[in-house]
């Protein structure tokens, strides 16, 4: 299991504010790219799908993790594929497809406003065994918002995750950065979420170098317990996670999701 001392254990239940990775997150899958037209403007309050029957989990917390998870514990053969959800909602199925075809399980912060553009993709991720969270309404940099603005960009995902399947998921990723400031940690605490995912593995798919360089990037990281982040958008991705899956099988590690991983 993951070694979180009693301070951490305080830490967490007041502010949550153990920042543990680095790296950055570019929206799309350019260096400096914007994001999709519909993930700049407001939502539209277009009308939802029906409920689902069968809502997702609600938000628990996982008593012996930090604030901020980074990744799970080290001596279980599994690891957890989480993917940034927006773009063409054609790789995201393709996406599915290719972990549910090898026995995988995988884990979706959907932006708010991609739910809103493609609402029945939340059904295909719950009906298929994944998680689904929040990666807040616009996709935006939501460390760098006032209070105010930032609130709005975590609860206006919840919103439409609650509308759409009952719940607002178990887990929240900030948008444009690894990890949560002290502020947003405690609002997405506030919204329903005890913890902020993060990762330890960063595929760089949103660079566009290649399903090849993809996959060694990957491989050469993960470990036992690693969360690793992808992306929806990225045709790179698609082409990279059958060998990525073909050598997790090999070494033993099951894809799992992080409700998983963390149980």
């Amino acid at each position: 299991m993951v070694r979180v001392t009693t301070t951490d254990r305080r830490t967490a239940l007041r502010a949550g504010a153990g920042l543990v990775a680095s790296g950055a997150l570019a929206a799309g899958c350019a260096p400096g790219s914007a994001p999709p037209a519909h993930a700049q403007a407001p939502a539209t309050g277009s009308t939802p799908a029906r409920p689902m029957p069968a809502a997702a989990p609600a938000p628990r917390a996982f008593p012996l993790q930090p604030a901020q998870i980074t990744h799970g514990p080290r001596d279980r053969p599994r690891v957890a594929l989480t993917f940034h959800g927006q773009g063409d909602p054609a790789i995201a199925n393709a996406l599915l497809g290719t972990a549910e075809k090898h026995g995988a399980h995988v884990t979706v912060l959907a932006v708010g406003s991609w739910l809103d553009a493609h609402p029945g993709i939340a059904r295909r991720i719950l009906d298929g065994g994944h998680d689904l969270g929040n990666h807040t309404q616009r996709h935006i940099a939501v460390n760098a918002l006032p209070e105010a603005d930032a609130r709005a960009e975590i609860t206006g995902c919840a919103d439409r995750l609650k509308r759409l399947t009952g719940s607002i998921g178990t887990w929240f990723r900030p948008s444009r950065a690894p990890t949560a400031s002290p502020l947003v940690a405690r609002l997405a605490r506030r919204a329903g979420y005890p913890h902020v995912l993060s990762y330890d593995v960063d595929s760089l798919d949103f660079t566009a170098p290649g399903a090849p360089a993809v996959t060694r990037k990957v491989l050469a990281e993960v470990r036992a317990g690693s969360v690793v982040s992808m992306h929806f958008g990225c045709a790179d991705t698609v082409a990279a996670l059958p060998a990525v899956l073909e050598e997790l099988d090999r070494r033993g590690l099951h894809a799992v999701t992080t409700t998983e991983l963390l149980s």
